[in-house]
C-alpha cells in the first residue's frame, strides 16, 4: 500500500474551549496521496490537498488551512521524532525464472547500500509474476522470486530474522492485462526496507 499521507492531530487546550486540529500532511513528493474524513457530531469535513486542515470545537468541523511553515512550528519536535519512512525497491525479472534483469542489479546496489547504511533494518520482499502460466506455477515462481532476493540480501549482511517474504503470484500486477499477456513490470519483487 502506498499511503506517504500523514494525519496530524492534536488537541488544544488553554482558554479557549478544548478543539482538535487534523491537518493533512503530504507525500514526500509533495502531493496529497489520499484523503480524510473528519467527522464529528455536527458534521463532516473531507481533507483532500496537502495541508488541508479541520479544526473541531463543539461538536463541529470547521475547514482550515495550514501551511509547511505552521506545521513545523507548531509540530516540528513531534515531527522530527518519526521514525524514517519505508524505502520502496523494485526488481524486474527475466521470464519464467528467478534472474534478474540487467537493469535491475544497479536497484540492487542501491538497496544493499540502503540495507548498510541502516543498521537493523527490516525488510519485507513480495514477488510477483505477470499472467502468463497457470495460478499455482506463478505463485511458486513469485515466492521463489522473493526467496531469490532475500538469499541475495542475507548474503549481503541482511539479519536472516529481519527479512520476511511473501509470494502474490499473478495476483497484484502493477500493470492490469488479460490472462497470458506477459508484461515485464509485473515480473518483480518489491522490497520495502523499514
Amino acid at each position: 500500500m502506498r499511503r506517504a499521507a500523514a494525519v496530524l492531530a492534536t488537541a488544544l487546550a488553554g482558554c479557549a474551549p478544548l478543539t482538535d486540529r487534523v491537518v493533512l500532511l503530504p507525500g514526500s513528493d509533495g502531493a496529497a496521496t489520499g484523503a480524510v474524513t473528519v467527522k464529528a457530531a455536527n458534521g463532516e469535513v473531507v481533507l483532500a490537498e496537502p495541508y488541508a486542515a479541520a479544526d473541531v470545537a463543539g461538536g463541529e468541523p470547521r475547514r482550515t488551512q495550514s501551511s509547511a511553515a505552521e506545521v513545523q512550528q507548531a509540530y516540528g519536535t513531534l515531527l522530527a521524532a518519526q521514525p524514517p519512512r519505508p524505502r520502496r525497491f523494485v526488481l524486474n525479472f527475466e521470464t519464467g525464472g528467478d534472474r534478474l534483469t540487467a537493469e535491475s542489479e544497479p536497484i540492487l546496489a542501491q538497496l544493499r547500500s540502503a540495507l548498510a547504511a541502516t543498521p537493523g533494518a527490516e525488510l519485507v520482499v513480495v514477488g510477483h509474476t505477470d499472467r502468463v502460466g497457470n495460478v499455482d506455477a506463478n505463485d511458486r515462481l513469485s515466492l521463489q522470486r522473493a526467496q531469490a532476493v532475500r538469499d541475495r540480501l542475507v548474503a549481503a549482511g541482511a539479519a536472516p530474522e529481519r527479512v520476511s517474504v511473501a509470494g502474490r503470484g499473478e495476483r497484484e500486477p502493477l500493470v492490469a492485462t488479460a490472462d497470458e499477456v506477459p508484461e515485464p513490470r509485473n515480473r518483480r519483487v518489491e522490497i520495502r526496507l523499514r
